[in-house]
């Protein structure tokens, strides 16, 4: 009796049989090729989160000591053949630094390098009266003019004011000719078209001077000045840095404390361009203040988000913290102006970290009461986060605030910084958002413990050279590359030397200060 399948007939199931056989035998080969590959990936995977999880690599307890700086230590003093300013120089160079402190004080960076650049004779920057802060401190009420002068005798000519000047018989200020200088301006323009007008002038006034020198400059002794200005000159003036030493003390008398720059402002919100989070009235406040300050742009919330253009909530960077694994004993000073919004934003932060100070309430300090927003306040505020023990700034962007102290703490011996990237930790927070909420916390900790917090890493743009001097600003004492030793230890007093022997007019500044240690 037949089965039902031999109705098939014998030739016909065979040829059947031999084509289903071969068709599996491909559809195996092709399925064992895909299963390998799986295999592999799988491994791979596996392999790599074992090898590399970042989670397993950060005891959040080392964070409150600086970084390992792999040998190197911060030096600006000069390497090679560094000649004094000479007795006559091509004229008189002043400027206007305008906007806020932080961009103030890269200007007058700028300055100097300029001065240097053009033999000139820098007349003491000045401060713009009618910028952000509406604050009319100038140089000298906010830094030591003696030591901003006396420490870059080596370097350039420094004055206070033009020299008078006779003329028909009459005595009379000598007047700079006025230049609008390009942004990011080349060496080249200043050694031609600013160069003509001083040697025509004698003087020449650059206005504004905010961004008005090229950063990227193929001169490591060049930039080593920068660094000379920035982390040595610029020193504030006495009272503040009592007021900022006392309000570290009283900080630190409870142990660790960490500094957060909390830009969660309303020029910072307007020029992001975020503002869905906000009621209509507030919106309206944010569009109205873009409007007057910003040039017109298409901005949408949820794209910007995605990219990481929108500054950080106070909520979310309690939450960064909180995964990360510091806990609510954790003593915070906010380094903030007035926070838009108001305490709808600060209450879940507040709620996380309850220890939060700021520097009018640690400080009774009358004069600092009366100038909290002014060039005093941000100053002291810059003071004591530089000396904290780990700097957190929430939006790096465009804030010269936070990216002169990330470089300042980078030069000040490796200081722990807590640098958020936005745009990695945008899809975790709106997945949060829309109540995805699982893995929340190990997905932050995989985005921040990537980071090099702080520690020595070569500058890539478009980071700034301000945020990170490394390496022509550092040096090794036992270095692979020559140009990375550090320089011999009387570095200061050869310089002297040859000061006094080429008979400067500042040869009567002979007190080595401490200014361009290379310690």
């Amino acid at each position: 009796m037949r089965r039902p399948g031999d109705a098939l007939g014998r030739r016909g199931g065979h040829r059947q049989l031999k084509q289903l056989g071969g068709g599996m035998k491909g559809f195996l080969g092709r399925l064992s090729v895909a299963v390998l590959v799986l295999l592999i990936c799988t491994i791979s995977l596996f392999s790599s989160m074992k090898g590399k999880d970042p989670t397993t690599e950060v005891n959040i307890d080392d964070l409150w000591a600086p970084v390992a700086s792999g040998g190197w230590r911060p030096s600006s003093a000069p390497r090679s053949d560094w000649a004094p300013p000479p007795n006559e120089s091509n004229g008189y160079l002043t400027v206007r630094c305008n906007g806020g402190l932080n961009q103030q004080r890269s200007a007058i960076c700028n300055a100097v390098l300029a001065a240097r650049i053009m033999n000139a004779t820098l007349v003491l920057p000045e401060l713009d009266a009618n910028s952000f802060w509406h604050d009319d401190s100038g140089f000298r009420g906010v830094y030591d003019v003696e030591h901003f002068i006396d420490t870059l005798r080596f370097d350039v000519r420094i004055v206070e004011s033009l020299p008078e000047i006779r003329k028909n018989g009459k005595t009379k200020k000598m007047k700079a000719y006025q230049i609008r200088p390009p942004r990011d301006a080349p060496i080249t323009w200043y050694t031609t078209v600013a160069m003509e007008k001083m040697k025509e002038h004698g003087a020449i006034y650059l206005t504004p001077f905010s961004h008005r020198l090229a950063e990227e400059i193929d001169n490591p002794e060049y930039q080593r000045l920068r660094c000379r200005v920035n982390y040595h000159a610029l020193r504030f003036k006495r009272n503040i840095m009592k007021l900022s030493s006392a309000i570290v003390n009283k900080l630190r008398a409870q142990g660790h404390f960490m500094a957060i720059h909390l830009r969660f402002e309303m020029d910072m919100l307007a020029f992001a361009g975020c503002f869905d989070i906000f009621t209509p009235e507030q919106q309206k406040i944010l569009r109205k203040y873009r409007k007057e300050n910003f040039a017109e742009k298409r901005l949408v919330y949820n794209e910007r988000r995605a990219i990481g253009k929108c500054p950080l909530t106070p909520e979310e960077v309690g939450l960064i913290l909180r995964a990360m694994g510091f806990n609510n004993s954790t003593r915070i000073y906010l380094a903030a102006g007035e926070l838009f919004g108001g305490q709808q934003f600060m209450k879940p932060f507040r709620a996380l970290f309850p220890r939060l100070e700021n520097h009018s309430t640690v400080s009774p300090a009358e004069e600092l009461a009366e100038n909290t927003r002014g060039l005093l306040g941000s100053a002291v505020d810059y003071m004591v986060c530089l000396l904290s023990d780990i700097f957190m700034p929430t939006y790096d962007g465009p804030s010269n605030f936070a990216n002169n102290l990330m470089g300042h703490r980078l030069y000040y011996g490796f200081r722990t910084t807590i640098q958020p990237d936005r745009k990695a930790l945008a899809p975790i927070f709106m997945d949060r958002e829309n109540g995805r909420t699982a893995g929340f916390e190990e997905a932050v900790q995989r985005v921040m413990f990537k980071s090099k917090f702080g520690g020595p890493h070569k500058h890539v743009r478009p980071e700034s050279f301000y945020t990170n001097s490394w390496p022509e600003c550092f040096c090794q004492t036992s270095p692979h590359n020559p140009a990375d030793k550090c320089p011999p230890d009387n570095v200061l007093q050869v310089l002297e030397n040859r000061l006094q022997s080429e008979g400067t007019d500042f040869a009567e500044h002979s007190n080595i200060t401490d200014s361009m240690a290379v310690k």
